[in-house]
């Protein structure tokens, strides 16, 4: 090497391709490199249960059993929270939310099943006269107690659902049209008969006017024409002095528009031709 040549670059020497400087890493094209920074992952955070266990507490439910903290008792902590949470917290029924979820599947294995279906829709008569007259504390007194004839008049497959502030509803899965009338008489009757104490020496009797759809066979429907379709006897039984039961005549062959698009969506369009 002569004076004038000057300095090798590493490449000509033949040594490593890369400058060691403190923060950054060279390529022989000199373009630095940032060195990659490895973050640990953050602590996992203590699980705060004591508003759970407060809310299942002041529902009356037990603690889950197990040792606490375990997998298992965790699990069972879970099924209660989600229990309570599809439940009305004033009569235990089934919640809008609930009734819902069953309702989509109910529609859904009508619709692949063809098995019969009968939609009940209820409504306590003049159930503002109890508030008004006899105050709030009766007319939960009312709601609670109609609320346990419902639940006694059907079967376990069946759901009861307070769906409103005096209104409740019952899916009846696999109820043959020929037997929806005499499903709804039973209900409608138990609650005809049915001494409801408000107060000291202070007994009520209340009504329900109930109407009734049958979901259509082999079509899958919505749950708002079905429940309409329900409402829609609900309000003949009403409009005809309440304390009536109005179904309709029976699973119904004629579909509205709206399900009979909702059917040929389900199947390709060639299946129609």
């Amino acid at each position: 090497m002569t004076a004038e040549s000057g300095p090798l670059h590493p490449r000509d020497r033949g040594g490593p391709l890369l400058d060691c400087s403190p923060n950054l890493t060279f390529l022989g094209d000199r373009r630095p490199l940032l060195t990659p920074t490895v973050t640990a992952p953050p602590a996992t955070p203590s699980l705060r249960l004591d508003q759970a266990l407060q809310l299942l507490a002041h529902s009356g439910q037990a603690v889950p059993a197990g040792e606490s903290g375990s997998v298992d008792w965790l699990q069972g902590l879970i099924d209660a929270l989600v229990d309570l949470s599809s439940r009305d917290a004033l009569t235990g029924l089934a919640n809008r939310r609930n009734f819902d979820l069953a309702l989509l599947r109910e529609i859904d294995r009508v619709a692949r099943s063809g098995e019969p279906a009968l939609l009940l829709a209820l409504d306590i008569d003049h159930f503002k006269r109890v508030n008004d007259t006899y105050g709030h504390g009766a007319g939960d007194s009312v709601l609670k107690a109609v609320a346990g004839a419902l639940a006694e008049c059907v079967r376990p497959m069946d759901m009861v659902a307070r769906v409103g502030g005096e209104e409740f509803a019952i899916i009846l899965p696999n109820c043959p049209s020929v037997f929806g009338e005499t499903v709804a008489e039973r209900v409608r009757r138990r609650v005809e008969r049915m001494p409801i104490s408000v107060g000291p020496g202070l007994t009520l009797g209340v009504t329900v006017s109930i109407g009734g759809a049958f979901a259509p066979q082999w079509v899958r429907s919505t749950p708002g024409l079905w429940i309409e379709r329900a409402d829609q006897q609900l309000y003949r039984a009403k409009a005809q002095g309440r304390n009536l039961v109005q179904l309709e005549p029976g699973a119904v062959s004629l579909v509205s528009n709206e399900e009979r698009q909702a059917l040929f969506d389900t199947f390709p369009q060639e299946d129609h031709e």
